[in-house]
């Protein structure tokens, strides 16, 4: 890796916000947050685009207001994707070694990964990610390259997401009017992951939520490696529309009166009482009983919990033992922490940062930008590295947008 500084920028466009984050990666590893461009979003339902224009509108704006926070002149982008398209699958590839052959050659390997990235999918999906989990030698988990290891079977076990490629190249192609070029697209969870778990975590198991207003990510890590992700199309957004069917109050009433005076937990002692909420304009006071709100508010988040639990592979949450890690701006909501422990049984932990980071921006740890700052720590891996994930993006880049911009 060279030994200056390199500027990464993550970009993510989600329900509630559009956010641009600036990073500059420096010749210690270390990151530092340049600038936060932020906008509510328009245009974008369940983390898709729903209004193009609106959609473009707001990016510009994100745009403007990161290049004048960092002082950089931004020209390409990270770019997540999330929705219920998008999903997660694990695949193995199995290879068994000619009769003459003992040992594992290069190519047998190959033949193995390619088996196991072959997954059936609908015709108008594309693959986005395959992420290696693990090598297994004649039944033998092995964690790096087996080949010269002796063997009569060789395995390739992947994490595979893919999503339908009309909806993700309608979000390069939003990029590229504004203009900007696309480095690479991650899905949300992953790219989170990246900012809210280390190594020890992921060693140890841990889920990741990241819960927003219009979609739930989720990334499971078992042994080091992912197991399972995914994206519901439920959100804070949709906790708050419950709030304005049950009480009758504007949506915008219903959102303020969620943040201010909602909890989410079981505990009958939070519930006693009436929740206010003043109006601004010289209205009168809104009165809700707080026994109405609370269940409101933790019926709709535990059900969303149980639906990310029912996705996990059987088995899994018990082998969780780093704890489930919440991030996104829901996860914020009073009382939730409590409810995921009732959900899921382990430790809850809202992540700030992991790795050699360095910014005294005040939104960095911040839990609703811990997407678009996984992006800049993807991005400085991938320079570390000094490769594409499997998958080969460039290539990828180019089915997505065939024609010049």
């Amino acid at each position: 890796m060279s030994r200056r500084t390199k500027i990464h920028v993550g970009l993510e466009i989600g329900t509630s916000k559009t956010c641009i984050v600036v990073g500059e990666v420096k010749p210690d590893s270390a990151v530092k947050i340049l600038g936060i461009g932020v906008t509510k979003s328009a245009g974008v339902r369940k983390g898709e685009l729903s209004d193009f224009p609106q959609a473009r509108a707001c990016l510009k704006d994100a745009l403007a207001k990161a290049e004048d926070a960092s002082d950089v002149e931004i020209g390409s982008v990270f770019l997540s994707v999330t929705g219920s398209h998008l999903q997660g699958v694990n695949n193995r590839g199995t290879f068994r070694l000619p009769d003459n052959q003992q040992t594992i050659l290069p190519e047998h390997l190959e033949e193995a990964c390619s088996i196991a990235r072959d997954v059936p999918y609908p015709q108008d999906n594309v693959c986005l990610h395959t992420i290696i989990r693990k090598y297994l030698v004649d039944g033998l988990e092995q964690s790096a390259s087996p080949v010269g290891l002796f063997a009569k079977t060789v395995e390739a076990d992947f994490h595979i997401v893919h999503g339908i490629r009309n909806r993700i190249q309608n979000s390069i192609k939003l990029v590229r009017e504004c203009p900007l070029e696309v480095d690479d697209i991650v899905f949300a969870p992953i790219a989170t992951a990246q900012m809210a778990l280390d190594r020890e975590q992921r060693l140890r198991g841990a889920l990741l939520i990241d819960i927003g207003g219009g979609t739930t990510d989720y990334a499971l890590y078992l042994d080091g490696s992912i197991a399972a992700s995914g994206c519901i199309p439920v959100g804070g957004d949709h906790v708050t529309n419950d709030i304005h069917l049950v009480t009758g109050l504007p949506f915008s009433k219903a959102e303020k009166l969620k943040i201010l005076e909602g909890n989410a937990s079981r505990d009958p002692s939070l519930s006693v009482g009436i929740a206010k909420l003043t109006d601004e304009n010289g209205f009168a006071d809104v009165e809700v009983k707080r026994a109405t709100l609370n269940e409101v508010i933790r019926q709709r988040l535990e059900e969303t919990l149980r639906l990310v639990k029912d996705r996990l592979p059987r088995g899994s949450v018990e082998a969780i033992g780093a704890g489930v890690f919440l991030t996104g701006g829901t996860s914020l909501m009073n009382g939730f922490s409590e409810l995921a422990f009732d959900v899921f049984g382990r430790d809850i932990y809202r992540p700030e940062n992991t790795g050699t980071t360095d910014s005294d921006h005040p939104s960095f740890k911040d839990p609703q930008y811990a997407t678009a700052i996984g992006l800049i720590r993807y991005a400085q891996i991938l320079e570390t590295e000094n490769t594409k994930p499997p998958g080969c993006m460039g290539k990828l880049l180019s089915l997505f947008w065939p024609f010049g911009r």
